[in-house]
C-alpha cells in the first residue's frame, strides 16, 4: 500500500511506460529478425529469402515474422538497405576520414576489397542482387540500383576531389576510373569466390596502381608513396552500426 513516501503511480504514467518498453522489444526483435535474414540473403541470394525460412532461423512464427515486415519483398527491401548500412560504416566512414584526393580514393577501394575479401565464404549482396534482379523490374531492383547508384556517387566524387587537389590529370575521365575499379571488385569476387584462384586479393591490390598509372601526377605519386604500406589484405571489423546514408554524407565531406 502506498504511504505518504511513496504516492501511487497514476494509471495514465504507467501505461506510456509500457508503450515504451513495448516499442522497443519490436525494435530489437525486428532488428534480431533482419540480421538472420541478412545472414540468409549473404548465402542464398535475396530470392532465397522466405517467411518461412526466417521464422525457422529465428525460432519464431511465421505470422511473428509477417507482422514485422508484412510481406517477403518488404523484408528483400529491408535486408537491402541493412546491408547498406552495414557497408556505409565499413567502408565509406572510415576512408573518409583520410585527406582528400588520392588518399581517400585510395582508403575507399582498398576498404573496398577488405569487403570483398570477408564476403567470399557468403556473398556480396549487391554482386547476387544484381544478377538475380537486372532484368526483374519492381521495388527490390529499384532498392539495389538505389544503394548501388550512392556508392557509385560517392566513389566518382572522390575522383573528382582527386583531379582538384591536383592528384589526378585535369583531363582525367572519372567515369573511366569509377568503371575499371569497379570491375577489378567483380574480378576479384569472381576469381576468389567462384574459382578459388589464389592471389585473387593481391591481383586486386595491384589492379589500382594499374588504372590510376596514367593519370596520376607527380603530386599525386608524392603523396600515395607518403600513405603506402597499407594494402588491403586484412579484414576490415564487422560492425552493426546505422550510417546516414551515403549521399547525405557525400554533400557533407
Amino acid at each position: 500500500m502506498p504511504t505518504a513516501s511513496t504516492p501511487a503511480s497514476k494509471p495514465e504514467t504507467r501505461a506510456p511506460r509500457r508503450a515504451v518498453r513495448s516499442l522497443q522489444k519490436g525494435q530489437q526483435t525486428r532488428a534480431a529478425i533482419l540480421e538472420a535474414a541478412l545472414g540468409l540473403a549473404s548465402h542464398m541470394g535475396l530470392e532465397g529469402l522466405s517467411i518461412g525460412a526466417l521464422a525457422d532461423v529465428t525460432k519464431m512464427s511465421k505470422s511473428g515474422v509477417f507482422a514485422h515486415f508484412g510481406s517477403r519483398e518488404e523484408l528483400q527491401i529491408a535486408v537491402v538497405r541493412e546491408y547498406h548500412a552495414k557497408f556505409e560504416e565499413e567502408v565509406f566512414f572510415t576512408a573518409i576520414r583520410e585527406p582528400r584526393g588520392l588518399p581517400r580514393l585510395r582508403a575507399l577501394y582498398e576498404r573496398w576489397v577488405r569487403r570483398v575479401s570477408v564476403e567470399i565464404d557468403s556473398g556480396c549482396i549487391y554482386i547476387s542482387g544484381a544478377v538475380e534482379f537486372d532484368d526483374r523490374p519492381g521495388p527490390v531492383r529499384d532498392a539495389l540500383v538505389s544503394m548501388v547508384k550512392a556508392w557509385h556517387a560517392a566513389l566518382h566524387k572522390a575522383i573528382l576531389l582527386a583531379k582538384d587537389e591536383g592528384h589526378l590529370a585535369a583531363d582525367t575521365d572519372a567515369l573511366q576510373i569509377l568503371f575499371e575499379l569497379h570491375g577489378l571488385i567483380l574480378s576479384l569476387h569472381h576469381d576468389a569466390r567462384f574459382m578459388r584462384s589464389p592471389g585473387a586479393l593481391e591481383r586486386a591490390g595491384k589492379g589500382f596502381d594499374r588504372v590510376i598509372v596514367s593519370c596520376i601526377t607527380p603530386a599525386g605519386q608524392q603523396v600515395d608513396r607518403a600513405g603506402a604500406g597499407q594494402g588491403p589484405s586484412a579484414p576490415a571489423p564487422q560492425t552493426g552500426s546505422k550510417s546516414r546514408g551515403v549521399a547525405a554524407s557525400r554533400k557533407r565531406a
